[in-house]
Protein backbone atom coordinates (compact mmCIF):
# COMPACT_ATOMS: atom_id res chain seq x y z
CA UNK A 1 0.00 0.00 0.00
CA UNK A 2 1.15 3.20 -1.34
CA UNK A 3 1.16 6.28 1.46
CA UNK A 4 1.02 9.71 0.87
CA UNK A 5 0.54 13.37 2.63
CA UNK A 6 -0.84 15.26 0.17
CA UNK A 7 -3.82 14.42 -2.80
CA UNK A 8 -1.42 15.61 -5.41
CA UNK A 9 1.21 12.54 -4.53
CA UNK A 10 -0.72 9.72 -6.15
CA UNK A 11 -0.43 10.26 -9.76
CA UNK A 12 -3.07 8.03 -10.38
CA UNK A 13 -2.59 8.47 -14.32
CA UNK A 14 -5.99 7.53 -16.11
CA UNK A 15 -7.29 5.39 -13.72
CA UNK A 16 -10.29 6.93 -11.72
CA UNK A 17 -9.83 6.91 -8.02
CA UNK A 18 -12.59 5.57 -5.60
CA UNK A 19 -11.80 7.16 -2.01
CA UNK A 20 -13.11 6.23 1.35
CA UNK A 21 -13.15 9.25 4.02
CA UNK A 22 -12.35 8.86 7.61
CA UNK A 23 -10.86 9.19 10.93
CA UNK A 24 -11.56 5.37 10.88
CA UNK A 25 -10.47 4.74 15.07
CA UNK A 26 -10.19 1.19 15.31
CA UNK A 27 -11.21 -0.06 12.05
CA UNK A 28 -13.91 -1.45 13.28
CA UNK A 29 -16.54 -3.64 11.54
CA UNK A 30 -18.35 -0.40 10.03
CA UNK A 31 -15.13 1.09 8.95
CA UNK A 32 -13.98 -2.32 6.87
CA UNK A 33 -17.42 -1.96 5.32
CA UNK A 34 -16.55 1.55 3.87
CA UNK A 35 -13.33 0.46 2.99
CA UNK A 36 -14.18 -2.70 1.28
CA UNK A 37 -16.81 -1.02 -0.77
CA UNK A 38 -14.23 1.69 -2.08
CA UNK A 39 -12.12 -1.88 -3.10
CA UNK A 40 -15.28 -3.53 -4.45
CA UNK A 41 -15.60 0.04 -6.59
CA UNK A 42 -12.17 0.12 -7.44
CA UNK A 43 -12.08 -3.33 -8.91
CA UNK A 44 -15.55 -2.82 -10.82
CA UNK A 45 -13.66 0.33 -12.60
CA UNK A 46 -10.23 -0.69 -13.08
CA UNK A 47 -9.40 2.01 -10.60
CA UNK A 48 -7.57 2.84 -7.47
CA UNK A 49 -8.97 2.27 -4.32
CA UNK A 50 -7.71 5.18 -2.15
CA UNK A 51 -8.07 5.57 2.01
CA UNK A 52 -8.16 9.17 3.41
CA UNK A 53 -7.83 9.76 7.36
CA UNK A 54 -5.86 12.52 9.58
CA UNK A 55 -2.45 12.32 11.63
CA UNK A 56 -4.58 13.18 14.22
CA UNK A 57 -8.52 13.23 15.80
CA UNK A 58 -10.07 16.46 14.36
CA UNK A 59 -11.26 17.63 17.83
CA UNK A 60 -7.87 18.10 18.63
CA UNK A 61 -7.97 20.98 16.86
CA UNK A 62 -11.90 21.68 16.63
CA UNK A 63 -13.13 21.00 20.29
CA UNK A 64 -9.92 19.74 22.47
CA UNK A 65 -12.21 19.14 25.53
CA UNK A 66 -13.69 16.51 23.90
CA UNK A 67 -10.96 14.81 22.79
CA UNK A 68 -11.36 11.12 22.48
CA UNK A 69 -8.33 8.96 23.95
CA UNK A 70 -7.69 7.07 20.53
CA UNK A 71 -8.23 2.74 20.16
CA UNK A 72 -5.33 2.97 17.87
CA UNK A 73 -1.74 4.66 17.66
CA UNK A 74 -1.58 5.83 14.07
CA UNK A 75 1.16 2.96 12.57
CA UNK A 76 -1.73 0.70 14.19
CA UNK A 77 -4.07 2.45 12.63
CA UNK A 78 -2.20 2.53 9.14
CA UNK A 79 -1.61 -2.09 9.61
CA UNK A 80 -5.57 -2.24 10.09
CA UNK A 81 -6.42 -0.21 6.74
CA UNK A 82 -3.61 -1.56 4.84
CA UNK A 83 -4.65 -5.26 5.47
CA UNK A 84 -8.20 -4.80 3.83
CA UNK A 85 -6.44 -4.46 0.78
CA UNK A 86 -6.74 -0.82 -0.36
CA UNK A 87 -4.07 0.34 -2.96
CA UNK A 88 -3.42 3.79 -1.17
CA UNK A 89 -3.62 5.50 1.88
CA UNK A 90 -3.96 9.71 2.32
CA UNK A 91 -2.79 10.83 5.63
CA UNK A 92 -3.76 14.26 5.83
CA UNK A 93 -2.40 16.78 8.48
CA UNK A 94 -5.13 17.92 10.43
CA UNK A 95 -4.32 21.29 11.86
CA UNK A 96 -5.95 25.24 12.23
CA UNK A 97 -5.57 25.86 9.03
CA UNK A 98 -7.01 22.53 7.51
CA UNK A 99 -9.87 23.18 10.14
CA UNK A 100 -10.76 26.16 8.30
CA UNK A 101 -12.29 25.27 4.79
CA UNK A 102 -15.72 24.20 4.38
CA UNK A 103 -16.72 20.95 3.11
CA UNK A 104 -17.68 21.65 -0.11
CA UNK A 105 -14.35 23.31 -0.98
CA UNK A 106 -12.44 20.40 0.46
CA UNK A 107 -13.95 17.87 -1.80
CA UNK A 108 -13.59 20.32 -4.96
CA UNK A 109 -9.75 20.51 -3.97
CA UNK A 110 -9.97 16.86 -3.54
CA UNK A 111 -11.11 16.30 -6.70
CA UNK A 112 -9.21 18.99 -8.35
CA UNK A 113 -5.83 16.93 -7.31
CA UNK A 114 -7.18 13.37 -7.89
CA UNK A 115 -7.95 13.47 -11.37
CA UNK A 116 -11.26 12.12 -12.20
CA UNK A 117 -13.01 10.73 -8.48
CA UNK A 118 -14.98 7.46 -9.72
CA UNK A 119 -16.87 7.31 -6.28
CA UNK A 120 -16.94 8.63 -2.75
CA UNK A 121 -17.75 6.38 0.58
CA UNK A 122 -18.31 7.39 3.89
CA UNK A 123 -20.54 6.70 6.98
CA UNK A 124 -24.14 7.74 6.44
CA UNK A 125 -23.75 9.79 8.98
CA UNK A 126 -20.23 11.34 8.37
CA UNK A 127 -19.82 15.33 8.53
CA UNK A 128 -16.93 17.24 7.45
CA UNK A 129 -15.38 20.81 7.07
CA UNK A 130 -15.19 23.89 8.80
CA UNK A 131 -18.57 23.77 11.32
CA UNK A 132 -19.49 20.56 9.89
CA UNK A 133 -20.89 21.99 6.67
CA UNK A 134 -20.41 18.93 4.86
CA UNK A 135 -22.65 15.77 5.07
CA UNK A 136 -23.73 13.21 2.42
CA UNK A 137 -26.56 15.41 1.05
CA UNK A 138 -23.48 18.06 -0.16
CA UNK A 139 -21.40 15.10 -1.45
CA UNK A 140 -24.50 13.88 -3.67
CA UNK A 141 -24.78 17.30 -4.82
CA UNK A 142 -21.01 17.28 -5.93
CA UNK A 143 -21.51 13.96 -7.10
CA UNK A 144 -23.63 15.44 -9.20
CA UNK A 145 -21.69 18.45 -10.93
CA UNK A 146 -18.40 16.20 -10.86
CA UNK A 147 -19.11 12.96 -11.86
CA UNK A 148 -19.12 10.95 -8.95
CA UNK A 149 -21.44 8.61 -7.11
CA UNK A 150 -21.56 8.11 -3.09
CA UNK A 151 -21.74 5.64 -0.82
CA UNK A 152 -23.46 6.25 2.32
CA UNK A 153 -23.07 3.41 4.59
CA UNK A 154 -25.29 2.50 7.44
CA UNK A 155 -23.89 1.43 10.64
CA UNK A 156 -22.98 -1.95 11.33
CA UNK A 157 -24.80 -3.09 14.06
CA UNK A 158 -24.20 -6.50 16.63
CA UNK A 159 -26.62 -7.72 19.27
CA UNK A 160 -29.22 -4.71 18.59
CA UNK A 161 -26.23 -2.29 19.40
CA UNK A 162 -24.86 0.11 16.68
CA UNK A 163 -20.63 -0.75 16.62
CA UNK A 164 -18.76 2.40 17.17
CA UNK A 165 -15.44 3.94 18.72
CA UNK A 166 -16.83 4.96 21.15
CA UNK A 167 -18.48 1.70 22.25
CA UNK A 168 -15.21 -0.22 21.59
CA UNK A 169 -13.29 2.49 24.11
CA UNK A 170 -15.61 1.55 26.83
CA UNK A 171 -15.37 -2.28 26.21
CA UNK A 172 -12.00 -1.64 26.68
CA UNK A 173 -11.99 0.56 29.56
CA UNK A 174 -14.11 -2.23 31.47
CA UNK A 175 -11.84 -5.07 30.12
CA UNK A 176 -14.51 -6.62 28.04
CA UNK A 177 -11.97 -7.37 25.29
CA UNK A 178 -13.85 -10.06 23.75
CA UNK A 179 -16.76 -7.69 23.15
CA UNK A 180 -14.06 -5.02 21.58
CA UNK A 181 -12.64 -8.09 19.55
CA UNK A 182 -16.47 -8.79 18.09
CA UNK A 183 -16.95 -5.05 17.01
CA UNK A 184 -13.57 -4.53 15.97
CA UNK A 185 -13.61 -7.84 13.69
CA UNK A 186 -10.31 -9.44 15.58
CA UNK A 187 -8.88 -9.47 18.67
CA UNK A 188 -8.12 -6.27 20.71
CA UNK A 189 -4.52 -5.17 20.60
CA UNK A 190 -2.82 -1.91 22.06
CA UNK A 191 0.66 -0.45 20.19
CA UNK A 192 2.95 1.52 21.49
CA UNK A 193 6.36 3.21 21.30
CA UNK A 194 9.24 2.09 24.17
CA UNK A 195 10.57 4.49 25.49
CA UNK A 196 13.11 5.08 28.16
CA UNK A 197 11.96 4.13 32.29
CA UNK A 198 13.35 4.73 35.68
CA UNK A 199 15.23 1.09 35.53
CA UNK A 200 13.50 -0.06 38.51
CA UNK A 201 12.47 -3.24 36.89
CA UNK A 202 15.98 -4.25 35.79
CA UNK A 203 17.36 -3.67 39.43
CA UNK A 204 14.35 -5.68 40.70
CA UNK A 205 15.43 -8.31 38.19
CA UNK A 206 12.39 -7.97 36.15
CA UNK A 207 13.54 -5.70 33.19
CA UNK A 208 10.23 -4.36 32.05
CA UNK A 209 10.02 -2.04 28.49
CA UNK A 210 7.90 1.17 29.37
CA UNK A 211 5.24 2.20 26.69
CA UNK A 212 4.29 5.14 25.58
CA UNK A 213 0.23 5.43 25.77
CA UNK A 214 -0.05 8.84 25.57
CA UNK A 215 -3.44 9.30 24.06
CA UNK A 216 -4.42 5.96 23.76
CA UNK A 217 -7.40 4.10 25.94
CA UNK A 218 -6.54 2.05 28.69
CA UNK A 219 -7.78 -1.84 29.90
CA UNK A 220 -8.48 -1.39 33.92
CA UNK A 221 -5.23 -0.90 35.84
CA UNK A 222 -3.91 -4.70 36.96
CA UNK A 223 -1.52 -7.47 35.93
CA UNK A 224 -1.90 -9.31 32.68
CA UNK A 225 -0.95 -12.18 30.42
CA UNK A 226 -0.20 -10.66 27.31
CA UNK A 227 1.33 -11.62 23.91
CA UNK A 228 3.54 -9.05 22.43
CA UNK A 229 4.61 -8.51 18.82
CA UNK A 230 7.64 -6.26 18.00
CA UNK A 231 6.99 -4.42 14.99
CA UNK A 232 10.13 -2.74 14.68
CA UNK A 233 9.38 -1.28 10.70
CA UNK A 234 6.75 0.91 12.54
CA UNK A 235 6.99 4.65 11.84
CA UNK A 236 9.23 6.74 14.43
CA UNK A 237 7.29 9.13 16.13
CA UNK A 238 4.68 7.70 18.66
CA UNK A 239 1.22 7.94 18.61
CA UNK A 240 0.79 10.69 16.48
CA UNK A 241 4.39 11.31 14.86
CA UNK A 242 4.64 11.75 11.48
CA UNK A 243 4.49 8.60 8.98
CA UNK A 244 6.67 8.03 6.01
CA UNK A 245 5.90 4.55 4.76
CA UNK A 246 5.51 3.19 1.02
CA UNK A 247 5.81 0.09 -1.07
CA UNK A 248 4.47 -3.10 0.71
CA UNK A 249 4.81 -4.31 4.69
CA UNK A 250 7.74 -6.30 5.35
CA UNK A 251 8.10 -10.36 5.20
CA UNK A 252 7.57 -12.00 8.75
CA UNK A 253 11.11 -12.00 10.57
CA UNK A 254 11.93 -13.02 13.89
CA UNK A 255 11.00 -9.64 15.37
CA UNK A 256 7.71 -10.10 14.20
CA UNK A 257 6.85 -12.98 16.44
CA UNK A 258 5.13 -12.91 19.56
CA UNK A 259 6.67 -12.98 22.80
CA UNK A 260 4.84 -14.51 25.77
CA UNK A 261 4.84 -11.17 28.51
CA UNK A 262 3.09 -9.98 31.83
CA UNK A 263 2.14 -6.57 31.65
CA UNK A 264 1.33 -4.26 34.17
CA UNK A 265 -1.05 -1.12 34.02
CA UNK A 266 -0.68 1.48 37.01
CA UNK A 267 0.82 3.47 39.24
CA UNK A 268 3.08 1.19 40.92
CA UNK A 269 2.07 2.09 44.37
CA UNK A 270 4.82 -0.05 45.80
CA UNK A 271 8.07 2.02 43.99
CA UNK A 272 5.97 5.34 44.00
CA UNK A 273 3.76 5.76 46.03
CA UNK A 274 2.86 9.29 45.69
CA UNK A 275 2.75 9.26 41.90
CA UNK A 276 -1.09 8.89 40.38
CA UNK A 277 0.53 8.57 36.94
CA UNK A 278 -0.46 5.38 34.71
CA UNK A 279 2.12 3.41 33.52
CA UNK A 280 2.42 0.46 30.80
CA UNK A 281 4.89 -1.62 31.73
CA UNK A 282 5.81 -4.76 29.95
CA UNK A 283 8.15 -7.51 30.65
CA UNK A 284 8.73 -10.07 27.84
CA UNK A 285 9.48 -13.56 28.85
CA UNK A 286 12.66 -15.82 27.29
CA UNK A 287 14.27 -12.35 26.16
CA UNK A 288 16.91 -10.62 26.16
CA UNK A 289 17.60 -7.29 24.48
CA UNK A 290 17.14 -3.59 23.56
CA UNK A 291 14.06 -2.42 22.54
CA UNK A 292 13.59 1.78 22.90
CA UNK A 293 12.38 3.45 20.25
CA UNK A 294 10.58 -0.01 18.27
CA UNK A 295 6.82 -0.24 18.57
CA UNK A 296 5.46 -3.60 20.31
CA UNK A 297 1.89 -4.61 19.97
CA UNK A 298 0.32 -6.39 22.82
CA UNK A 299 -2.60 -8.41 23.00
CA UNK A 300 -4.48 -9.02 26.08
CA UNK A 301 -4.41 -13.27 26.97
CA UNK A 302 -5.89 -12.88 30.46
CA UNK A 303 -5.88 -10.71 33.31
CA UNK A 304 -4.15 -12.08 36.59
CA UNK A 305 -4.72 -9.75 39.21
CA UNK A 306 -5.76 -6.17 40.38
CA UNK A 307 -2.29 -4.00 40.99
CA UNK A 308 -2.04 -3.49 44.75
CA UNK A 309 0.58 -2.15 47.25
CA UNK A 310 3.54 -4.29 49.07
CA UNK A 311 5.14 -3.65 52.15
CA UNK A 312 8.50 -4.25 50.92
CA UNK A 313 10.48 -5.11 47.28
CA UNK A 314 11.35 -8.19 48.31
CA UNK A 315 7.38 -9.10 49.05
CA UNK A 316 6.61 -7.55 45.49
CA UNK A 317 9.49 -9.89 43.43
CA UNK A 318 7.95 -12.29 45.00
CA UNK A 319 5.17 -11.32 43.46
CA UNK A 320 6.68 -10.78 40.41
CA UNK A 321 7.65 -14.43 40.24
CA UNK A 322 4.12 -16.07 41.18
CA UNK A 323 2.44 -13.64 38.18
CA UNK A 324 5.29 -14.99 35.35
CA UNK A 325 4.27 -18.61 36.94
CA UNK A 326 0.44 -18.25 36.51
CA UNK A 327 1.48 -16.38 32.84
CA UNK A 328 2.82 -19.66 31.97
CA UNK A 329 0.22 -21.72 33.06
CA UNK A 330 -2.32 -19.31 31.35
CA UNK A 331 0.01 -19.66 27.83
Amino acid sequence: MKIIHSAAELHSGSRKVCLAIGFFDGVHLGHQQIIRQTIADARQHAGLALVLTFDQHPNTVVAPDRVPLLIQSLPQRIRAIESLGADALLVLRFDRQFSEQSGENFIRRLAQDLGRIQSICVGADFVFGHRRSGNVALLRKLGEELRFTVHGIAAVSLDGQVVSSTRIREAIRLGDFDAAGQMLGHSYSLAARVIKGDQLGAQLGFPTANLDVTNLVLPPNGVYAALVRRNTDAAPGGAQGPVHLEGKAEEPSAAHCAHRAVLNIGTRPTLNARSSETRVEVHLLEFSGELYGEELEVTFVTRLRDERRFSSLEELKAQINRDILAARGRF
